[in-house]
């Protein structure tokens, strides 16, 4: 990985982000939502990465977010700048969980990390189906395995 934090080491999409004024709320800090969408942001990195936006312009499959969770280390601060990657840890038939982590580069530190589960899922039968095979061989030669 060019030129991320080491903190991104084995995460294979990471975005880099300036923090926005706009995103702090009453208590001067970054707002706990916007973590979500940060993950977001690297979550579209990572599906781009493994073929599932390409899918679902191809085939109508494509993911959809089952759940997602944060674990809040640090605040983050306007003026700063943040990494955000994003790594499968676990793939399943028709699913995968998302790690994600958040780095300030201010603080030399972890901000928050998180998960989320991903599932594959067919937007002409609106149901969920198995993985595609050429996603999810780039899904395991992302994750290492």
């Amino acid at each position: 990985m060019p030129d991320h934090h080491p903190l991104m080491y084995g995460f294979p999409a990471v975005v880099s982000i300036p923090v926005q004024w706009g995103e702090m709320d009453a208590y001067g800090h970054v707002n706990n939502t916007v973590f979500f969408r940060y993950f977001e942001t690297a979550r579209i990195a990572f599906l781009e990465l493994c073929g599932f936006i390409e899918a679902y312009e191809e085939l109508k499959v494509g993911a959809i977010l089952h759940s997602t969770s944060c674990r809040f280390r640090l605040p983050l601060f306007f003026p700063d700048t943040i990494e955000v990657g994003g790594r499968a840890t676990e793939i399943g038939e028709d699913r995968f969980v998302m790690e994600y982590r958040v780095v300030s580069l201010d603080q030399n530190a972890v901000a928050a990390e998180g998960n989320g589960v991903i599932v594959s899922f067919d937007y002409t039968k609106r149901m969920k189906a198995p993985i595609p095979s050429g996603i999810r061989q780039k899904l395991e030669a992302l994750s290492g395995k």
